[in-house]
């Protein structure tokens, strides 16, 4: 699932390690946690859930959906050698490659680019160009990455822009009137980062956080960037940001922050971004396939499953794993949806508590370095639960009636890239896809991820947005099938503040009218974290999730109609609404 901060329809800006740049502010609070806290604590310890061993020997798979066979498959799949599965990278082709191998095995139909199961994205390389610049009008130029780096995929030009303080993040509350057509500057508490207000108005907003990027992570972010080309459609107006370091802020108003009041208007500046790219050296690759449906007629039609096959690569520089799981499951609960936060004494020790238990447990004291963002849960357990749905549909001596369609979209971390480009360059016809059902993340959910959680414990979302039929459908299958699911529906209410709805690839497809279905088990300490691996998935869950899902696309696919649409129908070329 890709991170709310980088959601094209939040206008707001969140610091949290869910970027390239957020991720280098936030590993700074973690780094040295393992040896460092009080060693006492009055308070009572909880314990971590249970895990499994680092490593599995894979066994040979078979038709039936079983807990065994998503084991075998997601420590393949997650597995340190895919290096994070980045889009653009030798990790995600690796991972793409297994997959189109597997759909090949299993039997069936390649619906890719030329008779292939791959659909390949027209990725670019893109750089900051020379032009790249921020100056005093008419004076002194700061120098690009170590004064400022801005964050921004679009050209931009601004001259003559006024400069304004606002303050700190998480105290200031500029009004637009104040921020109208400025360069509008905050400073931020590096210890307890927070959500910036919201800064509509606002030209730009510069954040002054360059300095506290460690050097590691600042070459990385030096480094050119895998892009999409945007599609020639309308998109919403994003605030531009940019990075500064304290000399630069001191530079624009001729004083340093110590001497600076919330209001203080600075010298204006001539801002301007433009980028140069060439092509990408590893594709990005829907893998795309097909188990033709049984029926004459109805075989023309699609009921489509999803999963994405890319994760967020590695980190700039190796952190201590039982360390960052420690925290995360005593500070930071909803792992890269939560700003990280500085422990108090009583947490510290907590910490160090926890931290000398799985010492002693499982690692003897020694340090367990890890860079790198397996991705087993998100979403490497839908990735392989495609994979498993499919080889039991495979294997059904009557097939269903309608085609069954199985995407792996690619690029969902990056902003939907995969399903968009899939539903806008469909490689079946688009008004024959009948239903979408999408899965990410669906191998946690218990009482220590989520509150409500357990063994029947599931969360949908979109289910009832287009086609009420769609929803009543999984509700029967649930019910009378004997899968005994506790629905959470939280998450699909209007509005509600995670997006989760605009957040993942079903949204490409109910754009364009689709009915759709959202399965997850939701998020947890170790979203977007280098601890989302292999060892902590409850693959039994995950086995019945997977076994609903299939049995929803079969009834599906068997109706005599499509699910009736009857919702008034999005504009594909909008921003989504949750």
């Amino acid at each position: 699932m890709y991170p709310l901060s980088s959601s094209r329809q939040s206008r707001s800006l969140l610091i949290t390690p869910v970027s390239r740049i957020a991720l280098a502010l936030s590993t700074t609070l973690v780094l040295g946690l393992a040896h460092t806290l009080p060693t006492t604590a009055a308070a009572q310890l909880a314990p971590l859930p249970p895990t499994l061993p680092r490593t599995h020997t894979p066994q040979p798979t078979s038709a039936p959906i079983s807990a065994a066979d998503l084991m075998t498959r997601l420590y393949i799949f997650a597995d340190d050698s895919m290096q994070g599965r980045e889009v653009g990278t030798p990790g995600n082709v690796k991972g793409t490659d297994y997959i189109a191998a597997e759909a090949q095995r299993i039997g069936l139909k390649p619906a890719g680019d030329n008779g292939t199961f791959f659909q390949t994205l027209p990725l670019t390389i893109r750089a900051f160009a020379p032009s790249t610049s921020l100056r005093i009008t008419g004076g002194d130029s700061i120098p690009l990455f170590d004064g400022f780096l801005p964050v921004s995929d679009d050209s931009i030009i601004n001259a003559h822009l006024p400069v304004w303080y606002a303050g700190q993040v998480g105290v200031a509350s500029p009004t637009r009137a104040q921020m109208e057509g400025k360069l509008v500057v905050f400073t931020v508490d590096r210890n307890d980062p927070q959500r910036l207000p919201n800064t509509d108005g606002a030209a730009a907003v510069a954040l002054v956080v360059l300095d506290a990027i460690p050097k590691s992570h600042l070459r990385r972010l030096r480094e050119p960037m895998v892009s999409m080309p945007h599609p020639p459609r309308p998109r919403r107006e994003e605030t531009t940001l940019i990075l500064i370091t304290e000399k630069t802020l001191a530079t624009l108003f001729g004083k340093p922050l110590a001497e600076l009041k919330p209001g203080t208007a600075g010298s204006n500046v001539d801002f301007t971004v433009f980028h140069v790219e060439r092509p990408a050296p590893y594709p990005g690759r829907n893998v795309v396939a097909i188990l033709p449906g049984s029926d004459p007629v109805l075989s023309h039609q699609y009921v489509a499953i999803g999963a994405h096959n890319d994760h967020i690569g590695m980190s700039a520089a190796p952190l201590d794993h039982d360390s960052v799981r420690v925290y995360n499951h005593t500070l930071r609960i909803e792992g890269a949806d939560q700003g990280p936060r500085t422990p108090t004494d009583e947490q510290r020790a907590l910490l160090e508590m926890q931290r000398a238990q799985l010492d002693k447990q499982q690692t003897g004291g020694v340090a367990r370095p890890d860079s790198i963002f397996n991705g087993a849960d998100d979403d490497g357990s839908g990735s392989v639960s495609v994979l498993e749905i499919a080889e039991h549909l495979a294997a059904m001596p009557v097939k269903p009636k309608r085609s069954i369609l199985f995407v792996w979209h690619v690029g969902e971390e990056k902003g939907l890239w995969g399903s968009e480009w899939f539903t806008d360059h469909p490689t079946v016809p688009r008004d024959s896809i009948v239903t979408q059902l999408n899965i990410d993340m669906i191998g946690r959910g218990d009482a220590n991820d989520i509150v409500h959680g357990g063994p029947h414990y599931l969360q949908l979302v979109g289910s009832r947005r287009l086609s009420t039929e769609l929803g009543d459908l999984i509700e029967q299958v649930n019910k009378n099938d004997h899968h005994d699911f506790t629905f959470d529906y939280t998450f699909d209410a209007p509005g509600h503040p995670q997006q989760i709805y605009c957040r993942s690839d079903h949204y490409s497809y109910a754009r364009y009218g689709i009915p759709v279905t959202f399965f997850t088990t939701g998020g947890h300490p170790d979203y977007h974290q280098i601890t989302d691996e292999p060892e902590y998935i409850d693959y039994e869950h995950m086995a019945r999730v997977a076994s609903l899902i299939s049995d929803v696309a079969v009834h599906v696919a068997n109706l005599s109609h499509a699910p009736v649409v009857d919702h008034r129908k999005p504009n594909p070329h909008g921003s989504c609404t949750q």
